[in-house]
């Protein structure tokens, strides 16, 4: 018997209110709460392991340094690779994105190399043990997994494994609750703010000489005896000068071919995915390098800038509200020229560490990112009060990159399913590419998995950028009047810490524009003579 459409509707709501009267005489309801784990009490100091990690390499190093020298058990976790990615995948929800899966994951299969491999006991592991990640807020569900994280915890067999929460405007909250045995004085974000620095500068030396060392290997071998000779001296809390003087030392000796033509191509997106230096990306650092590129990556201390001239931008905002939050102007019991001194202090107090850093261990001629400028450029095509993902920060780069020639191609990694992220890249970037015609941009979503696919679309870009490069290269032979032949020569004794004069993007040009032009060399050669 075949029923009638008002037959089958009937059914449906008979069906509908069997299920409510079932639900709704179950029982007493409960609203549910997470459960909170043990705290990390003073008394625990000198036992419990804060696990750690999340940055690049370098800077997960170092923090481990810094944070011993304070007194605590550190130990930074591996990179993320696709073995961590398949744990979180079974032991997360649906729906998670990249970042997620790949650090929870990573943290569950460290959890099972102490059970399985060393033999410690889930007590053991669940006392001994802690890890610290990063909280979020915004259209975004990352805030919401440290949540995610317990439940991955508890189906993986380490329930009431803690976690602390460290939230970017907020400083470092337990999730557990309670006093933490984290003293977060100035000690703390001192020394946590130089090891982010000299990993920073650390990271960007290797990016500059690795392209164009002479000795395969030789850049990487100085970069592993400086993050000794820095975590040695953040560790025994001793004076960073003599340190910093020895990694000048060794990448002083690194020798280098500044005359070989590779395209510069800029590292941008959503902050883990363009940070980790794993499989989360493909490890396509290290792909680029490969493909005959050099990389630009962005500093964790400009992020840091960043969240300081969203707290000034914020504050400024607020003065304008008038009688908000029952205050004359919108901050009652605050004192906002008082907080905007302090966080222009602060960015001063940054860019002055990073700087001093950067001239003992011999990083010349960079320069921190100028925030104002960036959300200046942004504005007309992206609100500078939406902050999800990097907020206007993308969109900003990228326009820059191209109207200040600072790269030849500008690489977007944007986890899959990150909303925010997704909406920039897909979106806006599209329009400011019509504007900007000349750009080369390529917007890409990892996965973990189409590799393969990732790899061929960044070489078919890449081959746009390389030839970009050379334009560069021989326009810049043109107008110094060198010949191809003749720049291997005059560059064979460059200093490998030497920054030329930017002109281009492509080293290689800018160390030729450095050069005096050959008629007036000629002019002085037959002075002399």
């Amino acid at each position: 018997m075949v029923m009638d459409k008002k037959g089958f509707e009937d059914e449906l709501r008979l069906y509908q209110e069997v299920q409510e009267k079932a639900f709704l005489n179950a029982g007493s309801k409960h609203q549910w709460f997470d459960p909170v784990p043990r705290r990390f009490a003073a008394k625990d100091k000198a036992t419990t392991t804060i696990l750690f990690g999340g940055l690049t390499m370098v800077q997960d190093y170092l923090v481990e340094g810094a944070l011993s020298g304070l007194g605590y058990r550190v130990k930074n976790m591996d990179c993320p690779d696709n073995e961590a990615l398949r744990y979180g995948k079974e032991f997360g929800n649906r729906g998670q994105c990249n970042p997620t899966y790949f650090t929870v994951g990573n943290l569950i299969k460290y959890l099972h190399y102490l059970r399985d491999v060393e033999g410690k006991s889930k007590e053991e592991i669940i006392g001994s043990y802690l890890f610290v990640t990063s909280g979020s807020c915004g259209p975004c569900r990352f805030g919401t997994y440290v949540t995610e994280y317990r439940k991955a915890l508890r189906d993986a067999g380490f329930d009431g494994f803690r976690v602390l929460l460290f939230q970017q405007t907020d400083g470092l909250k337990q999730a557990t609750g309670g006093e933490s045995a984290l003293k977060l004085d100035s000690s703390f974000f001192i020394s946590f703010l130089k090891a982010v620095i000299l990993g920073d500068i650390l990271n960007e030396l290797g990016y500059r000489t690795r392209p164009y060392e002479v000795e395969e290997g030789s850049t990487d071998a100085a970069l592993t005896r400086c993050k000794e000779y820095l975590y040695d001296a953040l560790s025994r809390r001793k004076a960073l000068l003599p340190a910093l003087l020895n990694c000048r030392k060794e990448m002083r000796a690194i020798r280098v071919d500044k005359s070989r033509v590779k395209p510069k191509v800029s590292i941008i997106g959503e902050f883990w995915a363009m940070t980790t230096e794993g499989d989360g990306n493909y490890r396509l650092q290290r792909f680029l390098e490969n493909e005959g590129a050099e990389v630009e990556v962005q500093s964790v201390t400009a992020w840091i800038l960043f969240l300081i001239w969203s707290g000034q931008y914020d504050t400024r905002k607020r003065m304008n509200l008038r009688e908000a939050d029952c205050g004359r102007q919108g901050l009652k019991g605050k004192n906002p020229v008082r907080r905007l001194w302090l966080l222009a202090l602060a960015d001063k107090g940054v860019r002055f560490i990073f700087q001093t850093f950067a001239q003992m261990i011999g990083l010349h001629g960079y320069h921190l990112p100028d925030m104002a400028k960036i959300a200046d450029v942004a504005s007309e095509h992206y609100n500078n009060q939406l902050r999800g993902g990097e907020g206007h920060m993308e969109v900003g780069k990228l326009i820059l990159n191209i109207v200040k020639k600072k790269v030849n191609m500008t690489l977007s990694v944007k986890p899959f399913g990150c909303m925010p992220s997704s909406g920039v890249s897909d979106g806006v970037q599209s329009l400011i590419t019509e504007r900007y015609p000349d750009g080369i941009f390529l917007p890409i979503e990892t996965t973990g998995d189409g590799a393969i696919n990732v790899y061929s679309r960044v070489q078919m870009m890449l081959f746009k950028a390389k030839q970009a490069a050379q334009k560069e290269f021989d326009e810049a032979l043109k107008q110094r009047g060198y010949t191809v032949e003749s720049i291997p020569k005059l560059l064979a004794n460059t200093h490998p810490l030497r920054a030329s004069r930017h002109v281009v993007a492509c080293t290689a040009a800018n160390a030729v524009y450095g050069l005096p032009k050959q008629n007036a060399l000629r002019c002085v050669t037959g002075n002399r003579s």
